[in-house]
Parts: structure tokens; C-alpha cells; sequence
């Protein structure tokens, strides 16, 4: 099912969270064990993420090879897995970087294979040595280009081919809205009139980058409204866990943080007064943002689920 339509099903706000894929050679009972104690809160559809490559160097008796590889591949695979262990709707983020469009259109018509039925289209950050994004020779260089590909497949229209077909694949298309902007845009009005293009593309719901001050959200969805954007955005939530969080969320993600919320965390001893510290503005960003009846509270778990269960236990 597609999420806009588990969206205008449900009579309350609903509850989903992303997860990522094991380093390779890990166990995918791994990723069960933090996906379990969260499906109690019925989660309609589970995100799945796609990571960049990175480039690895390979000694060859005292010279260097350099080589791609991928430390969390998966993606699909996993989307497969955990649709057929719980019964839901799985997905699969896919990046303009590191793939060809090719490579891209094989990817969503596995995807159509499996009976997936929602993407998330992505740019994708810049590869570890790069500074910038840098496209992938022959792949998209915008998700808005990767926007349009996938909508143009839902329309019979592959690459190299117009396809009369009756099993034209549906995908719902999901992207990425930023409250306090993209940190490339230049200024928000910039960043909404690329996402407004997206949305005018085919995108049928946003999923918002993280933020801490739900004012950012409630003005982010107000500006989308005034300039035309009318898709469902569901806010994205993660808890700070670890005090270095302080330095690496607004660095890497361009967020800001409430004063209160860096006075509190700044006052704990350790890292498990920063969790709590956390599960609870997390808490109350969730109870806010659902009396507000956003569609879905999206959680970022990063991989662990105990503060997620934590926090959804309190709201959900």
C-alpha cells in the first residue's frame, strides 16, 4: 500500500521509523533484534536506507589499488526481508549518487518485482573525499532529475524504451523537505521553489530532515502551503543520544538547537543522563507535533530502537 493512501486510511497519527542496513558480513538477525520491540506500535512502513560508496585502497605488494566498494549494501534485500518476517510496507531510499540511471531503473524495477510499492528519491551526500556532491557518470546530478525518471516509469516510459504494458509499475514518491533549509541552498524561499518542483514532478509526500524546535516545523509547513505545495509532510524526529551530538548534528545537518536543550544535555554526567535527557524532548516534540495531527511521526533510529521504543511508548 502506498503511504499517501495508509495516510488518508488512518483516523490518527501514525507511527514509522527508518532503519539501516548491517555492515556486510553482519548478521541480519542484527537488525531484527532493534526492529521487533518497535512493531507493537504498528508501524504501516519502515524506511530503509542506501549509503554511499567509499573508496577502500588495497595494498599490491607496496602499491595502492584504489577500489569503490559499499559497507552497508542491501538495501533491496532487506526491504524483501522485512516485509515477508512482519507483514509491512518497506522503503527503499534510493540515491542519485553512486548510480548510473541504468542502474537506477534495474533497482525500481526489482523494486516493482517485489511488490514495493513507495520509494524515497534522494540525492545522496557527498562521497568521504569529496567536498561537494559530485554526480555519478551517467546518474543524476538533482533528486528532482531522479524524481522525474521514476515518475516517468509510472508512466510505461523507460530509458531507452516506451513500454505498452497493463503492469506499468505505481510507485508513490517520497522526498526530503528542510526546515531550516538544505544546506547547500543559498536561502529557504530557494529550497522551496526546488522542492515545489519536485512536488510538480510526480513527489506525493515529505519527509523532513531532522529538527529540535517544532516552530521550525510548523513554519516550514506553512511556507510550503503558501507557495502551492499541498503533499502530506510528515516531521522527522531523532533524540540526541550521546553529548557529542552538540557539535556533530548542527555540523553535519545543518540544525539548530534550542538553548534549553544544550543547557540540559551540557548538564549530564554521562552519556545515559544525555539518553534520557533526549527520549524526553523527544517526548514532548512528539505529543506537540501529534496534537497538531501531523500524518506520521517519523523517527530516525540510526540503528538502535530502545530510545525510539521509549519515546513511542510515552506517545503513541
Amino acid at each position: 500500500m502506498k503511504v499517501t493512501e495508509h495516510i488518508a486510511k488512518a483516523k490518527e497519527t501514525l507511527f514509522s521509523f527508518e532503519v539501516i542496513p548491517p555492515v556486510k558480513g553482519r548478521n541480519i538477525e542484527e537488525l531484527y533484534s532493534n526492529i521487533d520491540p518497535l512493531m507493537e506500535f504498528n508501524p504501516p512502513f519502515i524506511d530503509v536506507t542506501t549509503s554511499r560508496e567509499e573508496y577502500v585502497y588495497i595494498d599490491r605488494d607496496g602499491l595502492y589499488d584504489k577500489r569503490v566498494t559499499r559497507m552497508r549494501p542491501g538495501t533491496l534485500g532487506i526491504c524483501a526481508a522485512i516485509m515477508h518476517k512482519y507483514d509491512v510496507d518497506t522503503i527503499p531510499h534510493v540515491l542519485c549518487g553512486g548510480f548510473t540511471r541504468e542502474e537506477t531503473e534495474y533497482l525500481l524495477v526489482d523494486c516493482q518485482y517485489l511488490g514495493i510499492d513507495n520509494v524515497m528519491a534522494l540525492r545522496g551526500d557527498a562521497m568521504k573525499e569529496q567536498k561537494y556532491f559530485e554526480p555519478t557518470p551517467g546518474g543524476h546530478t538533482y533528486a528532482s532529475q531522479l524524481v522525474k525518471q521514476i515518475a516517468d516509469l509510472n508512466q510505461g516510459n523507460y530509458l531507452h524504451d516506451v513500454v505498452e504494458t497493463d503492469n506499468a509499475p505505481d510507485f508513490c514518491i517520497g522526498v526530503a523537505g528542510y526546515p531550516e533549509k538544505h544546506m547547500e541552498a543559498p536561502s529557504l524561499p530557494s529550497d522551496l521553489r526546488w522542492l515545489k518542483h519536485k512536488v510538480d514532478l510526480g513527489a506525493d509526500y515529505i519527509v523532513t530532515q531532522m529538527f529540535f524546535d517544532n516552530r521550525k516545523y510548523f513554519e516550514f509547513v506553512a511556507l510550503c502551503r503558501e507557495a502551492g505545495i499541498q503533499v502530506p509532510i510528515i516531521p522527522g524526529i531523532k533524540p540526541i543520544a550521546v553529548k557529542r551530538h552538540l557539535q556533530l548534528l548542527p555540523q553535519v545537518f545543518r540544525t539548530e538547537l534550542p538553548e534549553v536543550l544544550v543547557e540540559a544535555v551540557e548538564a549530564c554526567k554521562d552519556n545515559q543522563a544525555v539518553r534520557e535527557v533526549g527520549i524526553e524532548w523527544a517526548i514532548e516534540q512528539s505529543r506537540e507535533l501529534r496534537e497538531a495531527g501531523v500524518p506520521v511521526l517519523h523517527y530516525y533510529s540510526m540503528g538502535k530502537s530502545d530510545n525510539i521504543k521509549a519515546i513511542a511508548r510515552a506517545v503513541f
